[in-house]
This record gives C-alpha cells, sequence and structure tokens, in this order.
C-alpha cells in the first residue's frame, strides 16, 4: 500500500566527471525572464520567478482569507511573478502554526481562496497554495489541543512542555487531512499546491532522525522516515486532476536530516511523478554544511546527479540579477524568492535587466505600505533584525 520507494543507496561521485558535468551546465542556462514548461502536463509558467511562501500573519482568526492578505498577494502578480504562492495553510484545525494563519480545513476557506486564485489568474500568474501542519510547533493556545507529532518530544507549543506521539489513527487522520486540503484547492481554482516537507513542520519532523524516533514502519531508516510523506503524496494524488501541479518543498539539509537522505528522497519523489521539487536553501550560494570542502552549492548536489528531475526550484538570499542568474547556472530552473519580494513588489518584472538594483532593508513602514503590506505584516516583520526601521 502506498507509494513504494526503494531502499536507500548512497551517491558517490567521481570529482573529475562530476566537475565535467557541472561546467556542461552553465553553459546554456535559461534567464530568469524565460518562460518555463512544467513537462508533465504542459501547464507554463511565464517567467521562472517564483513569489516563494511567506508568513505574513494577515489571515481571519478563523483562517480565512483577508483583504489584505489578497491584496498583498495580487500586488507580485500584477509587477510580474511567473508563480504566485500563498502563506503554508494548515490542514488541520489543531495543525495552525502562527496567528493570523491560512486555514485549508473547512470548505468556508475555499470562497475567499477563489476569489484570491481568480485575480492570480487574471495577472498573468500560476497561483499555488502551499498546505502543511505544524505539528508539534501548532501552539496550544490557538488549538486548544495538545500539539501531535512523530514522538513524543518537548516543545514550548504544548501547555504540558511536550508534544503527544501520533497514534496510528492520527496518522492515518494527517494523511486523510492533506487529501481534503487539496480537494479544497482544487475547488478554489489553483493551477498546483505545494506541500510544505521543510523548515520543521510535520512533514519534516517525520522526515527527521532527531524528531522521529518511532520504531515502527514510519521511523527508523529515512525509507520509513519518509513513508509519511509518500503516503501524503498518494493520497493527494488520487483526488486532483491531470493537469494539477503538485510539488514538494524540502530543506536539504536539516536537523536530523542527512543531504545524502535528502538526494535520496528527491530521487524517489522524481519516480513518484511530483511536478517540481523546492529546495529551501536559505543561502542559494553556500556548500553543503556536512562537506565544506566540496565546492558545490546545495541545488548542485542535486542537480549533478540526479537524473530525470522535475523542475527544480531554489530559494535563499537571492537579491539581484546576478544572483538569480547563478541559481539557474546552478542548475535550478525558477528562482523563488520572499524577503526581496516584499520590499520590491515590481522584483519579477526588473530581475531580467542586469544594471536592476533592489532596495534593501532597513525599510520605512511607509514604504512598505506602499508595498502592499498592512500594519499588521509590518509589526510581523519587525521579528527580523534590521528589516524595518523604529
Amino acid at each position: 500500500m502506498g507509494v513504494r520507494v526503494q531502499n536507500p543507496t548512497p551517491y558517490r561521485f567521481n570529482a573529475a566527471s562530476n566537475s565535467q558535468q557541472l561546467q556542461h551546465q552553465t553553459r546554456r542556462r535559461p534567464l530568469p525572464t524565460d518562460p518555463l514548461v512544467f513537462p508533465r502536463t504542459g501547464v507554463t509558467a511565464r517567467n521562472r520567478t517564483v513569489l516563494a511562501a511567506m508568513t505574513n500573519r494577515q489571515s481571519l482568526p478563523d483562517g480565512t482569507l483577508s483583504q489584505a492578505e489578497h491584496d498583498w498577494l495580487v500586488m507580485r502578480a500584477a509587477r510580474g511573478f511567473g508563480i504566485v504562492t500563498t502563506a503554508c495553510a494548515h490542514v488541520s484545525q489543531d495543525g495552525q502554526g502562527f496567528d493570523g494563519e491560512i486555514g485549508i480545513w473547512n470548505d468556508q476557506h475555499i470562497q475567499g481562496l477563489s476569489c484570491l486564485s481568480r485575480n492570480l489568474r487574471a495577472n498573468g500568474a500560476l497561483s499555488f497554495a502551499q498546505i502543511f501542519h505544524a505539528g508539534m510547533r501548532a501552539p496550544q493556545r490557538l488549538t486548544g489541543v495538545q500539539p501531535v507529532s512523530p514522538s513524543a518530544a518537548p516543545t514550548e507549543a504544548s501547555v504540558t512542555g511536550y508534544s503527544r506521539e501520533a497514534t496510528e489513527h492520527d496518522i492515518q487522520r494527517l494523511v486523510s487531512d492533506f487529501s481534503a486540503a487539496a480537494r479544497r484547492v482544487v475547488a478554489a481554482g489553483f493551477d498546483g499546491l505545494e506541500l510544505h516537507g521543510a523548515h520543521g513542520y510535520i512533514i519534516c519532523q517525520f522526515l527527521s532522525a532527531e524528531s522521529n524516533l518511532r520504531k515502527d514502519a514510519w521511523g527508523g531508516s529515512i525509507q520509513n522516515r519518509s513513508r509519511f510523506l509518500f503516503e501524503v503524496l498518494e493520497a493527494v494524488k488520487r483526488v486532483v486532476p491531470e493537469k494539477f501541479l503538485v510539488g514538494v518543498r524540502i530543506s536539504p539539509e536539516y536537523s536530523g536530516i542527512k543531504l545524502e537522505e535528502s538526494m535520496w528522497l528527491v530521487s524517489q519523489l522524481t519516480k513518484a511523478g511530483v511536478d517540481f521539487i523546492h529546495l529551501s536553501c536559505w543561502d542559494s550560494f553556500k556548500r553543503s554544511s556536512a562537506h565544506p570542502h566540496d565546492p558545490r552549492t546545495l541545488t548542485q548536489w542535486f542537480t549533478s546527479a540526479i537524473p530525470a528531475l522535475p523542475p527544480i526550484i531554489t530559494a535563499g538570499k537571492v537579491w539581484n540579477h546576478d544572483h538569480a542568474v547563478s541559481v539557474l547556472s546552478q542548475g535550478a530552473d525558477m528562482v523563488a524568492v520572499a524577503r526581496s519580494a516584499i520590499g520590491n513588489p515590481d522584483w519579477a518584472d526588473r530581475i531580467g535587466d542586469p544594471n536592476y538594483q533592489p532596495f534593501y532593508p532597513p525599510y520605512t513602514p511607509e514604504h512598505l505600505r506602499k508595498c502592499g503590506l498592512s500594519d499588521i505584516f509590518i509589526h510581523y516583520m519587525r521579528n527580523w533584525k534590521d528589516f524595518v526601521t523604529r
């Protein structure tokens, strides 16, 4: 039952042949302004820029999309982004990770999201919804219940100081919740969805050997630790139309997740037929922390070794034209930004110009309001060091 995955095998690289392969990759790479066709479906993004999912806390207390959040996203579509992604939307009522977070756990959320997808499309962008469950990072003060996670673990989100270990029933309920959320994303008219398997939320918690200490079929080897993700992926793919895009975002290196395990995971996701893989690198130009003497960036570890990859999206510290071109030269197919797009809503329109210099933080509140941020969003941005002037 479920998506079959092969046993993990370590990747081995020949330095000389790998160097030749990387040189070949850098000869003719696309530009950020080039369109991208998703091979399985033929769906086309008008360019290779992606507004990454970004927490902004602008949704209403019941998870309904607010006008402010709608306007912030639609402004980025109107200013040229090829793909616009919602902030992470929780698939279960007990999966909320933040105040002001979008919900996708109830049919009441469809109406607002339908308006959003319609207006993103009207402004030329593909619309993606990112769906997730916060797991042990779902505050009990928001959900009213003790957080659930692969294994019982210390967490500030719980009033007891610990999450509870998911039962078999919990796991099957979560898989079902992801499937139901996918149905709602389709009903809301989106072009695709992104499973959030990065940044320490529940899919990532199952993938991590530090947060997943289970001794059953859901824990242990990377094959078992990835089982939850593949069950979710299969359940989602069963309920979406043929032309609907489904991808996964991962953290290539994370606490309890080795780079080689992520490479195995991506090879299996490729075989499972995902439409894209989003590598959340935090810094698109850094080397592997586990292999500091290897010259490859994190993206290059994947693009230089795994055949027949689906489109690869890379995110992390991309600001100017040279950064974007460099990421594409690493073998990525699309460039995702978050912080760069906050103070530069026209980033996608202008990134094709080699002389383009975006505005860098710190930003004044007045500038951010002109960029479509509500006061709630601006207040949240103050948590980022030196991002908003006082």
